[in-house]
């Protein structure tokens, strides 16, 4: 299994910076069976940082199969969100958000 790190170096080797003008947003991945991480995107950056983030503008909290499986595309974010695999907590509409902004 990859692990969470490499999920997100590839995520941010996909970032879509033309979609994150104008952000300024911090996304949190709370892994149940990993290393939780924090993505900031502001101005059109994005920045990858080790463990949890007090100022997450939403978290999502999910298992490393679930985050694999939606970063590779197998695996519908919706989907997983219906199906109880992704939980989020804070702002759910900014989750959909990251479809534009890491793009499979």
């Amino acid at each position: 299994m990859t692990s969470v790190a490499d999920i997100a170096h590839t995520m941010q080797s996909k970032f879509n910076a033309s979609a994150a003008a104008g952000l300024d947003l911090v996304f949190g991945f709370n892994i149940e069976d990993g290393e939780n991480f924090f993505l900031t995107v502001k101005d059109g950056a994005c920045e990858m940082s080790q463990g949890e983030s007090a100022a997450a503008n939403v978290t999502l909290i999910m298992s490393t199969e679930t985050l694999s499986g939606i970063t590779t595309g197998e695996t519908d974010g919706m989907q997983a969100f219906m199906g109880g695999k992704l939980r989020a907590e804070g702002d759910m509409m900014l989750a959909m958000k990251l479809g534009e902004l890491f793009p499979v």
